[in-house]
């Protein structure tokens, strides 16, 4: 039995997209080809496709457009190989069928004691999905007090083309500094069961994003399907 390893086929797809821009074959602002291209030139699945282009998203290599398609940024400045939901989850553009609901609610314990504001405190909770084909692959929920909202369109029902994080840096000039993530494996609760179709155990993600001062700007709580998702790191050993 061969004991090579072989990587996954979005690892691939990946791979073989990110030396085409480091080649120049793809340069900065270049449209990469469609989805239903790639899933001809690779022979894989829209699936496997739709997940090397995420993750390449994730990672700074390209920025995807809702609609559009995907678009060349160029090699990231400093190789980003481990994907972190949590930045990601405030950069991607939303789009109408991707927000569930926006409204104010008290906030809940451990989404106060992450924003540092007593408990039941009024904030602005934005509720989203996103979707791997029919298949519902996220459920993200953005939590923002309401003076970080103030004066943006963070509490309006309509999509931000461009993203949470450009959209804050655009309106109020806030800029994000650093960002406590957290992974836990748990049950979904009923709401993300129903949601996203399954009862199975989630990757639980819960983010808390902050300015240079250590301001709080916002928390980011995201529900995985265990079986659709997998957190990969690579690393320099020294």
């Amino acid at each position: 039995m061969s004991m090579d390893f072989a990587p996954p086929k979005y690892a691939r797809v990946m791979a073989a997209i990110q030396q085409r821009i480091q080649d120049g074959e793809y340069a900065p602002g270049d449209m990469l080809p469609s989805e239903t291209q790639l899933v001809r030139e690779f022979a894989v699945g829209r699936t496997t496709v739709v997940r090397a282009l995420q993750t390449l998203a994730m990672q700074g290599w390209i920025e995807r457009e809702h609609g559009r398609g995907s678009y060349v940024k160029g090699r990231p400045e400093s190789p980003a190989s481990r994907v972190r939901p949590g930045v990601a989850t405030t950069e991607q553009p939303e789009s109408a069928d991707s927000i569930l609901d926006v409204r104010r609610v008290p906030a809940p314990r451990h989404i106060a004691r992450l924003m540092g504001v007593d408990e039941r405190t009024p904030v602005i909770a934005r509720q989203r999905v996103t979707r791997q084909g029919d298949r519902v692959s996220a459920v993200e929920t953005l939590w923002f007090s309401l003076d970080i909202a103030l004066g943006t369109d963070l509490e309006k029902p309509d999509p931000l083309r461009h993203g949470i994080r450009q959209h804050l840096l655009a309106v109020k000039h806030l800029r994000f500094d650093h960002v406590t993530e957290r992974l836990t494996a748990r049950k979904p609760t009923k709401d993300e069961a129903e949601r996203l179709g399954s009862s199975a155990p989630v990757l639980a993600v819960a983010a808390t994003v902050h300015d240079p001062a250590g301001t709080v700007l916002m928390v980011v709580s995201v529900a995985l399907p265990g079986d659709l998702h997998e957190l990969e790191d690579v690393y320099q050993v020294s």
